[in-house]
Order: structure tokens, then sequence, then C-alpha cells
């Protein structure tokens, strides 16, 4: 398997799932919000992660809103950061991780 995998389980129904809740996610994480979660899918480009507490959020930490020295976190990794954007065209909460991941 590759070490870079999309998030499984992201199909049509999970996709129209996402969208639904969206405004909901919006509210429960503003900008600024602290959040955590688990590393659920990894691109060159960034993880995507599953947001504790908030059903259908999908939160995307790309690797220009990690810390200098942080490798790419791993599959399975729970991770904390920053609410720093909201992207309404794909429904992704946009986060800038913190220092330290834990695997």
């Amino acid at each position: 398997m590759s070490e870079y995998v999309w998030p499984p389980g992201l199909g049509t129904s999970a996709q129209e799932d996402v969208r639904r809740s969206w405004p909901a996610t919006v509210s429960s994480l503003p900008m600024g919000a602290s959040v955590s979660g688990l590393v659920i899918g990894r691109q060159p480009f960034g993880v995507f992660i599953r947001i504790d507490g908030v059903p259908n959020a999908v939160g995307l930490a790309e690797i220009t809103a990690m810390p200098r020295e942080m490798d790419l976190p791993p599959m399975g990794a729970v991770v904390t950061g920053r609410v720093i954007w909201h992207a309404d065209h794909n429904h992704q909460v946009k986060l800038r991780l913190d220092e330290r991941a834990r695997p």
C-alpha cells in the first residue's frame, strides 16, 4: 500500500452527509477554535482529519499550515490544531496543526 491514501468512506452518501452538515460544522468550529482529531488520509499536500466531537466534519491540514520542522503525520495519528478557514466549495475545515503529533 502507498504511504499516501485518501480518507476511507468518502463515497457519495458520506459526501452528502458532509455537505448537509456543513452549516452546523461551521457553527461548531469557528475560526481560531482549538481541535483535535485522527488522521484518516494522507496526500503529499497534507493530511485529512476526522475532527473529534463534530460528526461529518472533514479537516484538512496542508503542509503549508504545519510547523516547519513537522513531518507529515502518519495514518492513525492524533493531532491538535486550530481552525484557520472554512472552504465552502468542498466543505473542508482548514487546520493549522500544533507542533506535536501523537502516534
